[in-house]
């Protein structure tokens, strides 16, 4: 299975065949605009299923699967969570390849201001602490790393990657290239596009049971993505 997220800075109808080539199996877009919108190229393969969600902008998150898998929400997600979406999902033909799945966008939150970004992430995993169990894959835009633990927040980043490990959820990308937060030497988002200003923001979080079948983990690279985004993409081999 390959699993790819990307914040692709809207206008997504633009950008798929930019994508489509990396032959996702499970595809999750951040800043996708609406599926009224999305023309997808009758050259280009079209998804087996499909999920948007937003909170009545014209952007939001989107799931696309090119292969056997399906989309199902959990009946216990929370619309005050906005873009943290829990979901189920299910392989046709193999159940044992079935798994959980949040997909995320932390975004700023103008009702609570305490609750933006990383707080929304906290929030959200108290909230679904019953649900945190394996096999599951967190993964998206987080809007955040431990250089900013001082900014003001119900919660850190550090404390959210501390309440995941407690659970045996980990950082990928940390694990795979033996890193600790704060520490990455792949960024993942260029502020203004400039390749001066880079961070590292974007994250995907499996149990233990699914890194150990990780065969390989990329980040997309400046020089070919920063044309279509700010952010670079992820690329995880199951």
């Amino acid at each position: 299975m390959r699993l790819i997220s990307w914040n692709c800075q809207g206008a997504f109808r633009k950008k798929l065949s930019t994508i489509i080539p990396l032959s996702p199996d499970i595809l999750v877009v951040q800043e996708c605009e609406s599926p009224e919108k999305l023309i997808f190229d009758p050259t280009l393969p079209k998804p087996t299923d499909f999920h948007w969600h937003s909170d009545g902008s014209k952007k939001g998150l989107a799931l696309f699967s090119y292969s056997g898998y399906k989309f199902q929400l959990l009946p216990e997600y929370k619309p005050e969570f906005k873009y943290i979406i829990p979901f189920q999902v299910i392989h046709e033909k193999d159940q044992k390849k079935s798994f959980s799945l949040f997909a995320i966008w932390a975004m700023n939150n103008k009702e609570n201001y305490y609750g933006r970004y990383i707080g929304q992430v906290w929030y959200a995993i108290k909230y679904y602490e019953s649900i945190l169990k394996q096999p599951i894959i967190l993964i998206g835009d987080f809007n955040s790393n431990k250089i900013w633990d001082t900014k003001d927040r119900i919660a850190n980043h550090t404390v959210v990657v501390q309440i995941l490990e407690e659970k045996k959820i980990h950082s990928v990308y940390h694990k795979y290239y033996k890193l600790n937060q704060g520490e990455e030497t792949h960024p993942t988002f260029y502020l203004f596009r400039k390749k001066e200003r880079p961070y590292h923001i974007d994250y995907c979080f499996t149990s233990a049971d699914l890194f150990r079948r990780i065969k390989h983990f990329q980040i997309g690279v400046y020089e070919h993505w920063i044309a279509y985004s700010d952010h670079m993409p992820l690329i995880i081999d199951f």
